[in-house]
């Protein structure tokens, strides 16, 4: 009966069946990378993790074609993949979603679901999209990180804690150390600017105070595209 089930071709193969998988992989794997490309806002930029994308659906595909309706082939490809260690960490939780993505498309070439693969590309491409663009997910309230380099004997507590309070709808200290040089402290605060145009005019007005030497405001990481002042 073993046998008997083994022997069942419910994947027919063909020269024509393994090219035309591969070939629509290839195209969707070639869409989800370009999708990647525009939408990444990680903090590294890899370019070999754009061409794995394209390769890793080709790869998927590939495999369900060798495996087919084997059981055998199939323990033997998990024993095969056991051997090899992955040790390259994901830096970003978006690249673990891509690369199942890319492996879900790859399955479904394999098993000569092309409709599915296509139209699973194209559907989760408009969804990654629209959440990406529609900032889905992001506090209604920027934090923001407010780092001031000031001299510690003109220590510009009162005038700092009032221009605070005027630009600013949430303060807090997260650290305070010394720079290394002579008499010079460096404090970093989260705050939440009571209007993004705030942004500009507090800089300014922390600059002009006496015994401040240099003020940096810093965007959330999230928001690439933001100065920083």
């Amino acid at each position: 009966m073993f046998q008997d089930f083994q022997s069942i071709s419910l994947f027919p193969v063909s020269a024509a069946d393994v090219l035309g998988d591969i070939v629509v992989a290839l195209l969707c794997g070639i869409l989800l990378a370009i999708i990647y490309r525009i939408t990444y806002k990680g903090p590294s930029y890899s370019v070999s993790f754009v061409n794995a994308l394209v390769l890793l659906t080709a790869i998927a595909a590939l495999v369900l074609i060798v495996i087919g309706n084997n059981i055998a082939r199939a323990f033997g490809l998990v024993g095969a993949m056991s051997i090899i260690r992955f040790r390259t960490a994901v830096r970003d939780t978006m690249d673990m979603v891509f690369i199942f993505l890319a492996l879900a498309i790859g399955m479904a070439c394999g098993v000569g679901l092309r409709v599915v693969a296509i139209l699973g590309t194209l559907l989760s491409g408009l969804m990654i999209m629209g959440l990406t663009f529609s900032h889905f997910g992001s506090p209604r309230r920027r934090f923001h990180l407010l780092q001031i380099t000031y001299d510690a004997l003109h220590t510009p507590n009162g005038s700092l804690d009032q221009t605070l309070s005027k630009y600013c709808r949430n303060q807090r200290m997260v650290n305070l150390r010394n720079t290394g040089q002579t008499q010079e402290l460096e404090a970093f605060y989260h705050v939440t600017l009571k209007k993004s145009a705030f942004s500009e005019p507090l800089v300014k007005q922390l600059q002009g105070q006496e015994g401040i030497r240099q003020v940096n405001l810093f965007f959330d990481e999230d928001d690439v595209n933001a100065p920083t002042y």
